[in-house]
């Protein structure tokens, strides 16, 4: 028989798992769902917990919801207002109009788009349109292209407002009509 104390951990908290726990319970006491004793005890065990099965009791029956007090429900907006100046705001990249079906992107001067970023490959990735819709296709560039955070190697369908990346550089997709 094994000795408990020898046995790994099933999933040992990590630091950042400690800091997202109590920030949700900093949320909770500012939102007027834990009283300022609660949030106090809870965040000494975030901080001495050892595994995952700790933290998540520490949440466990947090209560959902909208804060019930005027200055919760101010701390909200205002944490909203912030995350929308923090936002970055991207560079248009307006879908083509016209016949040609095939459009180049890369670090190349030839480029249909070129882009002068080191982290952008020579050819980097094509805009294909097959119908009335926009392809992003990756051309197995170093960095990647990502569309609204998700990896386009084999091609993604793009609409308007979403935000693409090649390497380092972001844009936003914009209509050309």
């Amino acid at each position: 028989m094994v000795a408990p104390d020898s046995l790994p951990p099933a999933f040992r908290a990590s630091d950042a798992d400690r800091e997202d726990v109590i920030r949700i319970l900093r949320e909770g006491s500012v939102a007027g769902r834990l009283s300022d004793e609660t949030f106090l005890r809870r965040v000494d065990h975030a901080l001495r917990a050892r595994g995952m099965g700790e933290l998540s009791a520490l949440l466990s029956d947090l209560p959902p919801g909208e804060p019930s007090n005027a200055l919760g429900r101010l701390s909200r907006a205002w944490s909203r207002y912030a995350a929308r100046l923090r936002a970055p705001r991207l560079p248009w990249l307006v879908l083509p109009r016209g016949p040609r079906t095939v459009f180049t992107i890369g670090r190349s001067p030839e480029s249909d788009l070129p882009i002068a970023d080191i982290t952008v490959s020579w050819r980097h990735a094509e805009l294909r349109r097959t119908g009335q819709a926009w392809v992003l296709v990756d051309l197995g560039s170093r960095n990647g292209t990502w569309v609204n955070g998700w990896r386009a190697d084999c091609g993604f369908a793009l609409q308007p407002g979403d935000w693409v990346r090649f390497g380092r550089s972001a844009f936003r997709i914009a209509d050309g009509a």
